[in-house]
């Protein structure tokens, strides 16, 4: 059974010279932790700091906070990309990492071959990738562009290919970090269909996202990342009012309203 449990565990990046202004503001520019010192007295930027997480199958989580704030940097923790440097974060299951749909794509090869590429990078073999081409392609509706390499294609092809592979797996734990802005507004909410179906299939969802109607669909709790720490836990729509203020969170309260309507026609 898919598991998350993460103990007062934190995430430092040393800055070995911190003498040196451009590193100091390439490290901040990315982290935008808190700056201290560590035991040997090495200053570090504490991008997590006391990250504290039970999570279990049938949890659908949100990450909001600003840019910088540590979403980005959690979900990394949770796949095992980053140690903690302090702490523990024990994660059992199946894990699908989606931080940048870019991500194990190579612009050389055909669309077809990278539909291939990134299923592995995805944690699947070439057997269950061959058996999914027709259906990945026919929802990219990218015809005979798929015989084309991946650098001819625009942003908004790259993105609906990715997604095609992405939302075509099925994860035990499913850490996604939005990045899907570049499409039209018809295939997004064709998109939106597919990855409520994803969703349901994971065991657990982390979901870092700007997006609030997407929080709304996808998401039944959220967690507001602030400066590296977790300020606030609870519904959807109390965190994001928290978060961004009482407008936004009533959107999410209308959201959440009409989708139990529709779900009970």
């Amino acid at each position: 059974m898919a598991s998350i449990d993460t103990y007062d565990a934190c995430v430092d990046f040393p800055i070995f010279d911190a003498k040196s202004r451009s590193l100091k503001k390439a490290m901040l520019s990315t982290a935008g932790g808190a700056i201290g010192r560590n035991d040997s007295n090495t200053v570090v930027v504490e991008a997590l700091k006391d990250i504290n997480l039970h999570l279990r199958e049938g949890d659908r989580v949100g990450l909001v906070g600003h840019n910088g704030a540590g979403k980005s940097t959690l979900l990394r923790l949770l796949s095992g990309i980053y140690e903690p440097t302090r702490g523990s974060a024990d994660v059992r299951g199946r894990v699908a990492p989606v931080f940048d749909l870019g991500v194990g794509m190579d612009p050389e090869v055909t669309g077809y071959e990278n539909i291939i590429i990134r299923g592995l990078f995805l944690g699947q073999s070439r057997k269950q990738m061959r058996a999914k081409i027709d259906e990945i392609a026919e929802f990219t509706e990218l015809g005979e562009y798929l015989s084309m390499p991946l650098r001819t294609y625009s942003s908004g092809m790259r993105v609906r290919l990715a997604l095609g592979v992405v939302t075509s797996i099925e994860p035990e734990i499913l850490l996604l970090d939005e990045g899907i802005g570049a499409v039209d507004a018809a295939f997004m909410a064709k998109a939106r269909v597919r990855l409520q179906e994803l969703v349901e299939r994971a065991g657990i969802l982390v979901f870092a996202s700007h997006s609030n109607d997407f929080l709304a669909q996808l998401c039944t709790t959220a967690l507001w990342v602030d400066h590296g720490q977790i300020r606030q836990t609870g519904p959807v729509g109390e965190v994001v009012e928290a978060y961004e203020g009482p407008e936004a969170g009533q959107h999410i309260r209308n959201l959440l309203k009409r989708f139990s309507e529709e779900d009970n026609q």
